[in-house]
């Protein structure tokens, strides 16, 4: 066995066991930050997931209906950033 091959093991075993250690770090944050979301859950009593502040139908997309980003009039226009962003619910689109 030459000596280069000898370092390049060297070196694809180190590689192996950094990318063991950082996806081992990675995975035990995860879990981490998912036990103190979940306690701050419970302790505040957040219901449902509020992907956005501005408009009433981007807030809990399970509460969204049809007509609501056309309230003001039938042809307005959508003035908020996010309902270009975010879709009707599929339940809600198959209605029609």
């Amino acid at each position: 066995m030459r000596r280069s091959d000898i370092f390049f093991a060297f070196i694809a075993i180190n590689l192996i066991l950094l990318i063991a250690f950082f996806s081992h770090s990675f995975f035990k944050q995860i879990k981490s930050d998912f036990t103190v979301q979940r306690a701050i859950v419970r302790s505040l009593g957040l219901t449902d997931l509020c992907l956005f502040t501005e408009a009433r139908y981007t807030r809990h997309l399970s509460m969204a209906d049809l007509n609501t980003p056309f309230q003001d009039y039938p042809l307005s226009f959508e003035h908020f950033p996010s309902g270009a962003l975010i879709k009707p619910p599929s339940r809600k689109t198959s209605e029609l």
